[in-house]
């Protein structure tokens, strides 16, 4: 009789793994188990000796005060913020004086300057005239002796002039055209002009001038009153010395209010005193302050002697009395 077949008890079903599986996929779970935990959370296992690393540690510790941390990042990134602004937007620094001398000082230190004499010059010069007043039978002889400037014939009929409008007004000294039957100007370019006398002021040896043609871009000079004027003050004298020039010499106001009559003339009063170089031909110059303006026209040398050359007192008309002879207003 055959027996009939034994069953298992167990449940298995078609797919499931085998007893052998089943053992595999254990030992499989158990070394899963084992391995280190990828979870942030989880912590790092310790060093063979049973001490945590110092990577534990510090991953501990921000896991710990995570909250801590986020806020005290949030103040640093505040507080880079706030010190880039005001690097960004800080008031610059204001200048003191002590910065100044020394940007001016470094300047100095590196370039030259030309001097306040020289500055004035450079303002005064393209309105400085030379003068020639001839006769009719010594037209030849002075015109020839301003071109060579022959010292030797320039002592009466030479002289400086200044244009005060750029239409050709001319002030210099009555003394140096009174009596000519022709007066030549000579401008700034080297353009030449006959001029006529248009305006005088004998009280004060003073001609108003104007130039029958004119140079391209006549340029008038500046003038200024004398009212703050103080003994002391630079000045430079411009004119045709001899008729040598134009010629510049420096000096400073001796005095103001001074009085001179010349041998010939009228008594001069209301001077103003100064001690820049003059000699024959700077008559009608002008005298010019360190800005370049005329204050007064040069009309006087005093040397008790007979040589009537400078021994270092000149005398000007005040421009005041000058722009009153030329029919400008006062200042």
């Amino acid at each position: 009789m055959k027996k009939a077949p034994l069953y298992s008890r167990s449940r298995h079903r078609p797919g499931s793994p085998t007893r052998p599986e089943m053992a595999a996929l254990a030992r499989d779970t158990s070394t899963a188990t084992s391995s280190p935990s990828t979870d942030p959370a989880e912590p790092e296992p310790a060093a063979p000796d049973g001490k945590p690393t110092r990577r534990h540690r510090v991953r501990n510790f921000l896991v710990r005060h995570r909250a801590p941390m986020w806020a005290a990042a949030a103040v640093l990134l505040i507080m880079s913020g706030g010190i880039a602004q005001h690097a960004l937007f800080a008031p610059a620094r204001v200048l003191t004086q002590e910065d100044i001398d020394g940007a001016v000082k470094q300047t100095l230190a590196k370039e030259v300057l030309p001097s306040p004499y020289a500055r004035a010059y450079a303002a005064i010069r393209p309105s400085v005239v030379r003068i020639v007043g001839t006769d009719d039978d010594k037209d030849d002889k002075e015109e020839a002796a301003a071109k060579h400037e022959d010292p030797k014939l320039h002592s009466r009929s030479t002289g400086t002039g200044v244009v005060i409008i750029d239409n050709g007004t001319i002030l210099t000294n009555l003394h140096v055209v009174v009596g000519s039957k022709r007066i030549r100007v000579t401008f700034f370019d080297g353009h030449e002009s006959d001029a006529m006398l248009v305006g005088a002021q004998p009280e004060n040896d003073l001609a108003v001038l104007r130039a029958k043609s004119l140079p391209d871009d006549l340029q008038a000079a500046t003038m200024r009153g004398t009212g703050d004027l103080i003994p002391g003050d630079e000045v430079l004298a411009v004119g045709f010395p001899f008729g040598i020039g134009p010629s510049a010499s420096g000096g400073v106001i001796s005095g103001l209010k001074r009085s001179f009559r010349a041998p010939e003339g009228e008594r001069l009063t209301n001077l103003i005193q100064f001690d820049a170089a003059a000699n024959p031909g700077n008559s009608g110059g002008p005298l010019v302050t360190m800005d370049g303006a005329v204050v007064g026209i040069v009309t006087a040398i005093l040397n008790p002697g007979e040589q009537g050359t400078f021994i270092g007192i000149g005398f000007a008309v005040p421009i005041e009395n000058a722009a009153a002879a030329a029919g400008m207003p006062p200042f």
